[in-house]
C-alpha cells in the first residue's frame, strides 16, 4: 500500500473552506477503519463536523451491523475521505455491498493509501480527514424528542455515534 504523502498535502484546519451539510449529506463521504494491515471502508450522509472539548472534532454515525464497525469499534483512528462528484458511483457502491462480501477496490478501482497516523485513506480523495476516536455512545430510543425520527430505525438496529479528533487533514493533489 501506498502512503499518503506521495498524493496528498497536509492541510491547516483553519483554512479550511468546507460546508458539512454539502460535502457530507449531499455529496457523501467514506469513513475508513482499521489499518492498512486490515480495514473497510463504507458510505455514509450522516456526520458533522465543530469544536468540542476544545478540540477540533468529526463525529459520525455507523450500525453495529455494517463491517466497517468492527474496524473503528476496535481501533484507535478512522478517516474521512471526500471525492469529486465524478466518484460518486464508486460510493454508491461502496455503500450499497459488504467489504466482507466484496473487495471495494477491485470493483471501484479505489486505490487505498496508509495516512501518517496508521488509519487508510485513497489515493483519489481529494479531501481527507484522519481522526482518533474520542467518544463513542450508542443512538438509545428514550433519547428521542422527535418520535418521527424513530421511523429511521423501522428494525431497531441503532447507530453508534463516535466523535474524533481531527489528527490529520489532506487534500489531494491533481497529476
Amino acid at each position: 500500500m501506498d502512503h499518503a504523502t506521495t498524493y496528498l498535502t497536509k492541510v491547516d484546519i483553519n483554512s479550511l473552506q468546507f460546508n458539512p451539510c454539502i460535502e457530507i449529506g449531499r455529496n457523501w463521504m467514506l469513513i475508513t477503519g482499521g489499518s492498512p494491515d486490515a480495514w473497510n471502508t463504507m458510505t455514509a450522509s450522516w456526520g458533522g463536523m465543530g469544536h468540542l472539548w476544545n478540540k477540533d472534532v468529526c463525529f459520525i454515525f455507523v450500525r453495529r451491523n455494517r463491517h466497517t464497525w468492527k474496524f473503528i469499534q476496535e481501533g484507535e483512528l478512522f478517516a474521512l475521505s471526500f471525492f469529486d462528484a465524478s466518484w460518486k458511483k464508486a460510493l454508491a457502491y461502496c455503500g450499497s455491498v459488504s467489504g466482507r462480501d466484496v473487495d471495494k477496490t477491485v470493483e471501484t478501482g479505489l486505490q487505498p493509501l496508509a495516512l501518517p497516523g496508521g488509519s487508510v485513506t485513497f489515493r483519489q480523495a481529494r479531501l481527507v480527514v484522519e481522526c482518533r476516536k474520542l467518544y463513542t455512545g450508542q443512538i438509545a430510543p428514550e433519547g428521542f424528542l422527535d418520535p418521527s425520527l424513530l421511523d429511521f430505525y423501522p428494525e431497531k438496529q441503532w447507530h453508534d455515534m463516535y466523535v474524533g479528533e481531527i489528527i490529520g487533514l489532506f487534500s489531494g493533489r491533481t497529476e
